[in-house]
């Protein structure tokens, strides 16, 4: 295998270790975890990450732990630990309670701290935001929000667009017509104004379901056409293919020529512009969060996590921390690449 093969070979092997991360945290994403998203914790507003410790006071190595700690200077937001008492951290850690699956009562998380008590302090990987709030939790939900709505809409938008190129390709030329035209219609008025518009028949605070299903429809209105235009040229090429001509000579009906074979020629190829369309519905979902007027607080979503960026202090003082959101954004986008990449190479 030449050198290009095993990078190529590599890069795919990364996107689906990616990919697989991504799956978990939208399955699994409140036991990933620690802590609520919502929760604040007063006393340690705008804290740095958590010190996590091997080497105790007598020098010897043992299992991870923190200690508590507590602010020392409010405006400086400086802390100190408390190393009276150890905390040893545990993996399947009992905390705050969520729904496994949506659905299944549960108090177990990944990792964290045992909260036995008001007193026991709680690890936070990458810190607290303004509110005291838990920045690595908050960064998993919002994920987990963003990875289940743009595929949605990605997947109903290449549906609606998959019939509409499918009737205008293989059927007569006025329907043809008439189908084109709504759909070039459609791409020629500006994505914004489409979802600034249908943004705003609804109210400005919206639940995490309802604005979910908001922008699974924004995102299937302004995405359909690009998918029908693709599904009718592919159409209109396939049905002068030989296979074609000799299931309607054999007397098939359209609609079962269309379905069982015009279709699962075209799907390939449609799975492939689904992967594409998937960072251009993130990268919207994020813009209308990070505008205010996709989810809004207190729910978490990339956006307005990385809004958070605007205190230039704050990203001065800590820009990985703070940029972290855009990270997980560009991490995706580099692995849809990845495996649309591939896609192309198959189809």
């Amino acid at each position: 295998m030449s050198n290009a093969g095993k990078i190529g070979s590599l890069g795919r092997m990364v996107s689906c270790f990616a990919l697989g991360i991504f799956a978990a945290i939208v399955l699994l994403g409140d036991f990933i975890a620690p802590y609520d998203h919502a929760l604040q914790s007063r006393s340690e507003p705008a804290a740095p990450p958590t010190r996590i410790h091997i080497v105790d006071e007598s020098g010897e190595v043992r299992w991870p732990f923190i200690y508590r700690r507590s602010l020392v200077d409010p405006l400086a937001r400086t802390f100190e630990d408390d190393r009276s008492e150890s905390y040893d951290l545990t993996l399947f850690a009992i905390g705050d309670p969520y729904y496994l699956l949506g659905v299944v009562p549960a108090r177990i998380h990944l990792f964290g701290v045992d909260q036995k008590g008001t007193g026991t302090p709680r690890v936070y990987l990458l810190g607290t935001d303004e509110l005291g709030r838990d920045r690595f939790s908050r960064i998993i939900i919002a994920t987990k929000f963003s990875l289940i709505v743009c595929p949605l809409g990605a997947i109903l938008a290449g549906l609606i667009g998959v019939v509409i190129g499918l009737l205008s390709g293989y059927t007569n030329r006025t329907v043809d017509t008439i189908l084109m035209g709504i759909a070039d219609t459609m791409l020629s008025l500006p994505a914004l104004m489409i979802i600034l518009t249908a943004r705003a028949a609804f109210p400005l605070e919206l639940p995490p379901v309802r604005a979910a299903g908001l922008l699974v429809m924004i995102f299937a209105l302004t995405g359909w056409a690009e998918f029908a235009r693709l599904m009718r040229g592919l159409a209109r090429s396939l049905k002068e293919r030989e296979f074609v001509l000799a299931a309607r000579s054999l007397g098939l009906t359209e609609i079962r020529i269309m379905v069982r074979h015009i279709l699962p020629n075209a799907l390939p190829t449609m799975l492939t512009q689904v992967l594409v369309m998937l960072p251009y519905f993130l990268l919207a979902e994020v813009a209308l969060s990070f505008l205010g007027v996709g989810l809004q607080e207190p729910y978490p979503s990339l956006g307005n996590l990385l809004a958070s960026a605007a205190d230039i202090n704050r990203l001065q003082r800590e820009p990985l921390l703070v940029l972290a959101p855009g990270f997980v954004i560009a991490t995706f986008v580099l692995t849809i690449r990845g495996l649309g990449a591939k896609s192309e190479r198959v189809a």
